[in-house]
């Protein structure tokens, strides 16, 4: 989408005046091809590895864009308010610039996060309930203290300095016909729409937001409230209830299309990219790729299509049951429900069909209460790893054969 030249808009120089400063922390992440995506879609895709910056995320370009733009105005130093990544980034660009750096999160923010900005020397104030109360927090601290405040993304020299993501797309694909971008608050795909409609305006630029949270998508459809009600969400980086002032404008005049997906497509994203490309991806950093999967976005047969992987920070606590879900989808992950006589033998005796039919036992669980059992009757809850849904199915049917009540308290067997 050409947009023609508007109040906040961000030149072609302006990204490329940021780049020394961004080379100086961040690094040039690399493009992986993804077969899966490619095969699904019909289209070649590829991934550029956002995730694999030095903070873990995109947001390190335009933190340290920021800081040389501030040049002897950051002496007294920074605060910040952020979902983690921006507070990650602006710790590192503040250590490297020798400035000291306050960073507000919200309540609940991610564990990980938090403990890597302190790591970068940063000090973190867990306070608020949501990144718009983070803001509130910050300025009233830079007006109360002196610090410079840093907007995650409604700053111009934020967008510019994460622009440089779309110089080294132009660079490193000849072919480029479409981008797709996580939107949040709209740093990064302003930043990408404005280098990409400078230098190769044919090339369609798509957002896509988390659905339980997308004002820039609910303005686009017509709705033009002020914000919306977030719920919770895997992307928690891009869960900004309120467009701003510059990044709205350049949506609108640079962005082709903007797209949602839900909850599910996104922790199916993140499973997808962790197995079948190595990389850990965060959900908001995942939402691009959880589009094409859904088929919210048609990629042009011919030419390249860029997915942005913006960021790989997510807890451990949080790959897991998102790991756990997906291969229970799948057929890998069983959890049955039995009834057996409350005899010695009965469940040594269920036990071992099980494992002769090829199930790996994970669990198992007595339940005496809360069910309407018989007397001299127990059940039990097994979790099992099975190879596939017809596995799994296999399994059922073995303990059934030999006389076992059993049934599948968590898969689409039956």
């Amino acid at each position: 989408m050409t947009g023609g030249a508007g109040a906040g808009e961000i030149s072609l120089e302006a990204i490329e005046a940021a780049r020394p400063a961004v080379r100086r922390i961040a690094v040039h992440t690399p493009l992986f091809s993804s077969r899966v995506l490619s095969e699904l879609t019909g289209a070649r895709i590829v991934l550029k590895a956002e995730n694999l910056q030095p903070t873990g995320s995109f947001k390190i370009r335009g933190a340290s864009a920021k800081l040389a733009a501030l040049g002897s105005g950051a002496a007294p130093g920074i605060v910040v308010a952020s979902a983690g990544n921006h507070a990650q980034a602006a710790a590192l660009a503040a250590r490297s610039a020798s400035v000291r750096c306050e960073v507000y999160m919200p309540a609940e923010a991610s564990v990980s996060k938090a403990e890597a900005t302190m790591g970068y020397g940063a000090s973190v104030h867990l306070e608020g309930d949501s990144l718009d109360d983070c803001v509130v927090l910050a300025e009233a601290r830079a007006r109360e203290t002196g610090l410079h405040f840093v907007h995650p993304f409604d700053d111009p020299a934020i967008v510019a300095g994460q622009g440089t993501l779309g110089l080294e797309l132009i660079e490193d694909v000849d072919d480029l016909a479409m981008v797709i971008v996580p939107l949040g608050g709209g740093g990064l795909v302003s930043g990408i729409a404005c280098a990409v409609d400078a230098l190769a305006p044919q090339v369609q630029v798509v957002a896509v937001q988390a659905a339980v949270c997308a004002p820039f998508l609910a303005r686009r459809q017509g709705h033009r409230k002020a914000s919306v009600k977030a719920g919770s969400t895997l992307a928690d980086g891009i869960a900004v209830k309120r467009p701003s002032g510059i990044t709205l404008g350049l949506i609108e005049r640079h962005v082709d299309e903007i797209v949602a997906v839900g909850e599910n497509e996104i922790a199916d994203a993140m499973v997808m990219l962790l197995m079948r490309s190595k990389l850990v991806v965060e959900g908001a950093g995942a939402v691009g790729a959880a589009a094409l999967m859904a088929g919210r976005i048609t990629p042009p047969a011919s030419g390249t299509t860029v997915v942005v992987l913006s960021g790989g920070n997510v807890d451990t606590g949080l790959l897991s049951p998102v790991i756990r879900r997906q291969e229970t989808d799948a057929g890998r992950r069983v959890v049955l429900f039995a009834r057996i006589p409350d005899r010695p033998g009965s469940l040594a005796r269920l036990l071992t069909c099980l494992g002769l039919s090829g199930a790996n036992l994970v669990t198992v669980e007595h339940l005496r209460e809360g069910y309407d059992l018989q007397v001299r009757e127990t059940a039990v809850h097994i979790v099992l790893e099975t190879r596939n849904r017809e596995h799994a199915k296999a399994v059922l049917d073995a303990a059934r054969e030999v006389g076992f009540n059993v049934r599948v308290a968590s898969h689409a067997a039956t």
